[in-house]
């Protein structure tokens, strides 16, 4: 009779992760921008340097209709399902769980009996998803010890408020809305939490009619859009604290936490600043430096990236007037030794790493360029090919030596920045204790769709989360 074991690509500790076999595939989300009949798609890109098809694409599936504008996939099981308080042996890394942030329809995707040709098996349609949850615009999906997370951005209307919804990790059903007492949280984004602290963190953007149809500038200088980080108690399912960060702090988008269990901190990225137009990273933080489950937060920021003067006819009509090239930070990631934060810039094309071995003082290691609205720098592998769009969705090999990105952001959004349109690509850098080298050999165009999330196969440094040091 066989045996229940773990899935072998859980761990109990991000230590013991680093150790895994390198990844052979991975899987990322293709946007049709285009508004004909064609749906958006899943496609399968081959990482095996020794392959010949390395850094091409190797299968795909197409969704069920036009219009999802796929977002943040992710699995449906991963290491979190090794906690002792809510075990889960049995469990497999093998369904992808994939939102439409246009539609609200979200799509299962079995990828084990041809890991190259994942297949829909499920899909939830937006009048479920609205009943069950009164949400809309499903946005991030996590992996939890207890079921899949998937954060929403607002309600079946279109305005808020955003949140988190819960899904059965074996039959994919809606379980509902994740909130018991939301306190004073509205505007919604991102999810992720410390598991060793019970404790779960939220982020902030915009509704879907706040940013369907792009930056909206009345909105934007009026400081509506999310500044503010939402704390909550895990288990208990309420809201515990809120940090503001601001009135001119605008898009408080991505988190990161520590991966190690026993660190109480983590760090958010924050798209724009009203006075200058520059980006910044903070960290939160226990304000007693302790990891005690009772203590309040605190929130500093430890990184800011200036805007940069420009020619206005070479910016798009929406920045023309303040003759500067933001960075614009739509993400960021953390390497799972959390020495390592990576750094998109997307509006100015450079892609940065940070060593942040100690939170509270990063020092800046490394950086490349590649695309931006300016400059258009680019890759090695078309050294006459101007790129445009710039590194956007970040994901780092559990090792830690390999860092993958994307260039497309959301569309009204991509096509407000880059009026010619973002022609979508992906690219590699390899990590030495030197720096970061952009890969030569890899640099995946997609003609006709536009490139976002990319999931690793059997996990990456935003996949899991851990109960273990």
């Amino acid at each position: 009779m066989p045996l229940l074991k773990p899935d072998p690509t859980f761990y109990p500790s991000p230590k013991m992760a680093m150790q895994s076999p390198p990844e052979k595939l991975s899987y990322l989300a293709l946007i049709n921008s285009k508004k004909d009949d064609r749906p958006d798609a899943i496609a399968v890109v081959d990482l095996d340097p020794d392959s010949a098809s390395y850094g091409k694409l190797v299968g795909s599936v197409d969704m069920t209709k036009p219009g999802d504008e796929l977002h943040h996939f992710g699995w449906n099981a991963c290491s979190s399902c090794l906690c002792p308080y809510a075990p889960h042996p049995h469990m497999e890394r093998r369904y992808l769980i994939v939102p439409g942030i246009n539609t609200s329809r979200i799509h299962v995707l079995d990828t084990k009996p041809d890991p190259k040709n994942p297949k829909v098996v499920k899909v939830i349609e937006p009048e479920v998803l609205a009943e069950r949850t009164g949400y809309a615009a499903p946005h991030t999906v996590h992996c939890g010890p207890d079921g899949i997370y998937v954060s929403a951005l607002g309600a079946p209307s279109g305005d808020g408020p955003g949140g988190t919804l819960v899904m059965d990790p074996e039959t994919f059903e809606i379980k509902g809305k994740w909130e018991i007492d939301r306190g004073p949280q509205q505007l919604a984004y991102d999810v992720w939490w410390h598991l060793g602290l019970d404790t779960m963190v939220t982020s902030t953007w915009g509704t879907p009619n706040m940013v369907k149809a792009g930056v909206n500038p009345e909105l934007l200088l009026a400081g509506k859009y999310g500044n503010k980080l939402h704390f909550w108690n895990l288990r208990k399912r309420r809201h515990v604290q809120q940090l503001e960060l601001g009135a001119e702090q605008q898009m408080a988008l991505e988190l990161r936490p520590a991966h190690d269990p026993a660190k109480a901190y983590g760090f958010l990225g924050v798209v724009l600043s009203l006075k200058d137009l520059s980006s910044s990273i903070w960290v939160w933080y226990r304000e007693d430096r302790k990891n005690g489950s009772n203590g309040k937060w605190g929130i500093k920021k430890i990184i800011e990236i200036p805007a940069t003067p420009a020619d206005p006819a070479k910016l798009p009509p929406l920045l023309q007037g303040f003759k500067a090239e933001p960075p614009l930070v739509t993400d960021i990631n953390l390497s799972l030794d959390d020495r390592y934060l990576y750094v998109s810039c997307w509006g100015s094309g450079e892609f940065i790493q940070y060593d942040v071995s100690d939170p509270f003082n990063p020092k800046k290691s490394s950086s490349i360029r590649l695309g931006g609205i300016v400059n258009r720098s680019v890759h090695p592998a078309k050294p006459k090919q101007a790129l445009n769009g710039g590194p956007q969705m970040v994901e780092i090999s559990r090792d830690g030596k390999r860092v993958y990105f994307s260039n497309g952001l959301y569309t009204p959004w991509d096509d407000q920045f880059y009026p010619d349109g973002v022609r979508g690509w992906v690219a590699k850098v390899d990590v030495t204790e030197k720096g970061m080298k952009i890969d030569s050999k890899f640099f995946l165009e997609v003609e006709g769709m536009r490139t976002h999330q990319m999931r690793l196969e059997g996990g990456d440094a935003s996949s899991d989360s851990f109960c273990y040091s």
